[in-house]
């Protein structure tokens, strides 16, 4: 079975009982292995009444200098998911683990730890140098994100006919994409012919040259991103590229909330994640039930991927 490195996030979050309550499903389809301390998920476990499994594999070359507070943001926490998340990088860069599954880290605790990064797919860019790309959804549907975690008005800035093309190229390839994919624009109707902005004009001339150069129809838009998810286009598309975060994320949550998961593609390493947050408002709270269902997908997308590189 293959080796999957499971970084633990924010330890003050839900991320530890998921990895517990979810550790003897997926040991029967790969060997976990989880970046942390064994003091902490014995921690963890005893502050949710679980029992500790006795195969969990708990590796950190990092000093352990952090205790669980439910719930609070702290730098402590911070800067321990971070150093989780490095190792787990460099286990799969050197094939130690043969892909990387996240559990949620907190941002505001990210900077308060000092770390610069905003996030698992900026750390993921820099530490490669690498323009990482962001795609969420689970089988029924994905969502790449052109530009993901920047404020709204940078956005239209972003728009550039020919990055936008060098997008497109590039996820045609990391997910081996042979269906046709949708791509929206930017401007409510995509601007009304220049009425309400021309950054559309680009985004279409991009997918057009894009086309052209893979010398096959994949990508189709710029649709308008109001009608971009109607019933009869999720039957005529799988796939669809967003030019903003939440333009792209809000459909897929309201449809696929609990089921859908986060994967870095364009990176030297498969990294998939879950795609929720860190749930501090339920975090060891008994009487909550957590589901499992997004991170039980991205550790099946990374075993998967791994045995069946044609999945996507």
């Amino acid at each position: 079975m293959p080796k999957i490195a499971i970084s633990i996030g924010d330890i003050n979050g839900i991320g530890l009982e998921i990895a517990l309550k979810s550790h003897n499903a997926i040991s029967q389809i790969c060997e976990p292995v989880y970046v942390t301390h064994l003091e902490i998920v014995e921690s963890a476990a005893k502050i949710l009444g679980l029992s500790m499994p006795k195969d969990m594999k708990c590796v950190a070359d990092f000093e352990l200098c952090v205790d669980i507070q439910p719930g609070v943001v702290s730098k402590e926490s911070g800067l321990y998911s971070y150093k989780s998340f490095l190792q787990a990088i460099k286990l799969t860069e050197s094939r130690i683990t043969q892909a990387l599954v996240t559990l949620p880290i907190h941002k505001k605790a990210w900077q308060e730890a000092g770390v610069k990064s905003i996030g698992h797919t900026q750390v993921l860019s820099q530490y490669f140098g690498a323009d990482s790309i962001m795609m969420l959804g689970c089988e029924e549907m994905f969502v790449a994100l052109y530009t993901d975690h920047i404020p709204l008005r940078k956005v239209s800035q972003s728009i550039n006919q020919d990055s936008i093309k060098t997008f497109l190229l590039s996820f045609a390839g990391a997910v081996r994409l042979n269906e046709p994919c949708c791509v929206l624009g930017l401007n409510p109707h995509c601007g009304d012919g220049g009425l309400m902005g021309d950054e559309d004009k680009y985004i279409t001339q991009a997918v057009c040259e894009a086309n052209m150069v893979l010398n096959r129809e994949l990508f189709f838009g710029a649709y308008p991103p109001d009608s971009a998810f109607s019933p009869l286009n999720r039957k005529k598309f799988r796939y669809f590229v967003s030019q903003y975060h939440d333009v792209g994320l809000a459909p897929l949550k309201a449809l696929y909330f609990e089921q859908s998961i986060n994967v870095s593609l364009n990176l030297p390493i498969l990294r998939t994640s879950v795609d929720h947050g860190v749930g501090f408002d339920v975090a060891y709270k008994k009487s909550v039930k957590i589901h499992t269902q997004s991170y039980m997908n991205a550790v099946k997308y990374a075993v998967d991927r791994k045995s069946k590189p044609l999945l996507a």
